[in-house]
């Protein structure tokens, strides 16, 4: 059997890992044959060996009758985790924040009340080409084509519409209600989230995945997937126009964007970063993807709250290289970024635009960024530009003794905790700003949801991170009002015997929301939230729970967390000011506001 080149995900868990090569980067594997009628022979085993091959180590699942027979062959597999979520949104985006961390995640829910509860997760996967795959147990074979009404329906008998939704937020749709194409069907959807790195929707009718079948009893299953490949004539036109617009440029800079994880291109960009001199910067939604310890590394460039000097720099650039950006009303601050698309170099997973045109197509950014490494000329005036105006950080802020803590505060301390064995999750809100201000030792994890922006997402997305990469330590920082979305699945963390530290940050309210558009809706009810994790606790696991109102109480809380608690999940409730909010998302919330409530245009 040749396997293709498969280096979408990691790490494989199957013969694919240990394939001996032959030409052309293929493997050919020999695959014992397993016995008709086998238990491992079946519809549900077939499914869970998939997943291991691909990398998927830890399900994340909500039970429900149409699903419990297949949870059971899962279960059965070997090298495959079943992890038990309080609701399915919150298992769609623990399989989010799992695929941030792998290359690929997986859900498992029941027909139509799961799977229109997991939807708004797969939507966010969607948006932040994530490959997860949503599995729905489906209703029985014999039921499709007839008119009878099932239950977790809307009382039509019409069993397409979870289908119909979940069509526009994945890239493939799979409903497997008999056994002759089911391995086809499947081998097909899981193959082309991987190809296409977004989410796959695959039903599976309830009465099958015991069933074996001839088409299952190869472990495993021929599978191949074709790499991808630049048009070579067309990457030489595009890397020699490339090279023309940049050498004749005086003050050159590059700007790392979120497609970059999408294009696998971060190692090249940071080729062409060390080959060229230019300085480097990331738009807010790739931190974390571009090392911040690179010498010509300038900060985060977020048009008018970007960190100090970056945006300076970056607009006034007179050629910008952009590698796999996405221009919103979030990224570019309400529409208001200084650049010019006629001193723009655009690339995207795929194509290539200079300036106002030409655009090349069928051009991988990766190839490209590699070849015009080799091009390029070495310039590095925006750099030193930047070194020439940085100021350094003054004074380390501190609080007075008993004096109410600050959130500038709080985050000159969650410096001091990264380090190449952490990771941050950043919820949506004003740990956006304050997260953004970090600065990133190399190793260190960093993941937010900037293109969706569901607020509690983190709760989450922190789940399936943590589960994914178990030798880090995540550092989540969320707020209140987000916290109350999805707060339930701190019990997943516990039971998972997790040793994530979360920082509450209490504020009483929507905080991004007031500065966009203030009202009373934006206040919320405040809980007592070391309280409620120490009840979910129930006594039961390791966690540790606090509340700060002090910066002597932050540090020790700090120092418990990082000794004596080490191997516990830590719940820290920071209480600040309901007006204490970062420079940047005033400055953010006032022109976001400026570009929602802009006049209709004239008729």
């Amino acid at each position: 059997t040749m396997l293709g080149s498969i280096d979408t995900c990691k790490p494989f868990s199957s013969d694919l890992a240990n394939a001996p090569p032959t030409n052309g980067g293929a493997a050919t594997v020999h695959h014992p044959t397993i016995p008709f009628k086998s238990p491992e022979c079946t519809l549900g085993r077939h499914l869970a060996r998939r997943l291991v091959q691909v990398g998927v180590t830890d399900v994340f699942s909500v039970p429900g009758d149409f699903n419990l027979t297949l949870l059971d062959h899962l279960i059965a597999e070997p090298g495959l985790n079943l992890v038990g979520c309080c609701n399915e949104l919150n298992a769609g985006y623990a399989a989010d924040g799992f695929a941030r961390a792998r290359g690929v995640g997986a859900c498992v829910v029941t027909f139509t009340v799961g799977g229109l509860s997991v939807l708004n997760a797969i939507a966010g996967a969607f948006s932040e080409n994530l490959p997860v795959i949503c599995i729905v147990g489906g209703p029985n074979s014999n039921d499709y084509g007839t008119s009878r009404i099932l239950h977790h329906t809307i009382g039509l008998p019409d069993f397409s519409q979870e289908f119909r939704c979940f069509q526009t937020v994945t890239c493939y749709q799979a409903v497997v209600n008999n056994l002759e194409d089911a391995h086809e069907s499947i081998d097909t959807a899981i193959s082309t989230a991987l190809k296409e790195s977004k989410p796959v929707y695959i039903s599976i009718s309830c009465n099958l995945p015991a069933i074996p079948h001839p088409t299952f009893c190869q472990e495993p299953v021929p599978f191949s997937l074709a790499p991808k490949v630049s048009n070579k004539l067309g990457l030489e036109v595009a890397v020699a126009a490339a090279a023309e617009f940049l050498n004749k440029a005086v003050k050159p800079v590059m700007v790392g964007g979120p497609k970059l994880r999408v294009a696998k291109a971060s190692d090249a960009f940071v080729e062409l970063a060390d080959a060229s001199g230019f300085a480097v910067a990331v738009m807010p939604s790739a931190k974390g993807l571009v090392p911040e310890h690179h010498p010509h590394f300038i900060g985060t460039y977020w048009g008018a709250v970007s960190t100090p000097f970056c945006a300076e720099i970056v607009e006034s650039a007179d050629a910008y290289l952009f590698a796999g950006p996405i221009f919103n009303d979030y990224s570019s601050t309400g529409y208001s970024l200084l650049i010019k698309k006629e001193k723009a170099i655009v690339l995207h997973p795929d194509r290539v635009t200079i300036g106002m045109g030409p655009s090349f197509g069928c051009i991988l950014m990766k190839d490209f960024l590699t070849e015009l490494a080799k091009r390029i000329k070495h310039n590095k005036t925006a750099y030193e530009n930047y070194h020439r105006i940085f100021v350094p950080d003054g004074h380390p802020l501190k609080c007075e003794p008993k004096e109410p803590l600050r959130v500038n505060v709080l985050f000159t301390h969650i410096q001091k905790m990264l380090s190449s064995e952490t990771a941050v999750i950043a919820e949506t809100g004003d740990s956006w700003f304050n997260c953004q201000k970090l600065k990133l030792p190399q190793g260190c994890g960093y993941e937010f949801q900037m293109q969706y922006g569901s607020i509690g997402w983190s709760v989450g997305a922190t789940l399936g991170y943590a589960q994914a990469v178990p030798e880090k330590r995540v550092i989540a920082c969320i707020g209140d009002g987000s916290f109350q979305v999805t707060a339930q699945d701190v019990s997943t963390m516990i039971r998972c015997e997790q040793k994530t530290i979360i920082f509450l940050i209490n504020n009483g309210g929507y905080t991004i929301e007031v500065e966009i558009h203030d009202g009373p809706y934006n206040i919320i009810k405040n809980w007592n939230y070391t309280g409620l994790v120490d009840a979910i606790n129930n006594g039961e696991g390791k966690c540790w729970t606090t509340k700060v109102f002090y910066e002597d109480e932050l540090v020790e809380a700090i120092k418990t967390a990082t000794t004596t608690e080490k191997d516990s999940l830590c719940f820290i409730e920071i209480i600040v000011h309901k007006d204490d909010t970062s420079k940047e998302l005033l400055e953010w919330g006032s022109r976001v506001a400026a570009a929602n409530s802009r006049p209709p245009n004239p008729q």
